[in-house]
């Protein structure tokens, strides 16, 4: 297990922490696409981590990283408005998903909706408001030891 200061020590910043989480579940949403339609336990299990791991980041996007960012950012308000919206359709998602059995059929279907989803989400995090977070003055390696601080506290309960 690694030691808080070799955690932190891996994420330069709070965007980079982001960035590391998004390219986590876009690996997993990578493959949950590759496994068979007869892998159903499999992809069910899969898609309740992704929606876990979903959950708890955007948890720290919203208690943590979008306060300081609206506040402190070119354009904070607008960017966090669209973000916050985003998140609200995911959330709709996230809540099917778990709500459904490892033999519904919408699984799939449902699991790449919510695919299609982030990945837009994503881009626009990465390419819009984490450069305006960078480029704000923003303590963003302070953001970063409390979102790694909420992650470790949200990953010990049951979402």
């Amino acid at each position: 297990m690694e030691t808080k200061t070799a955690t932190k020590s891996r994420f330069k910043d709070a965007t980079t922490l982001l960035v590391h989480d998004h390219n986590s579940v876009k690996a997993k949403f990578k493959e949950f696409e590759s496994m068979g339609s007869r892998a159903r336990v499999g992809k069910k299990k899969l898609a309740d981590e992704i929606c876990t791991e979903l959950t708890i980041h955007a948890m720290l996007e919203e208690e943590i990283f979008y306060p300081a960012v609206q506040q402190e950012a070119e354009d904070g308000p607008a960017l966090i408005e669209e973000a916050t919206a985003e998140h609200a359709g995911a959330k709709a998602l996230i809540a099917q998903i778990k709500a459904m059995s490892a033999d519904d059929e919408s699984l799939t279907e449902t699991v790449q909706k919510l695919s299609e989803e982030i990945a837009h989400h994503v881009k626009e995090e990465e390419g819009e408001m984490f450069p305006k977070a960078r480029a704000s003055g923003l303590d963003l390696v302070a953001l970063r030891d409390q979102m790694l601080e909420r992650k470790t506290e949200l990953s010990a309960e049951e979402l």
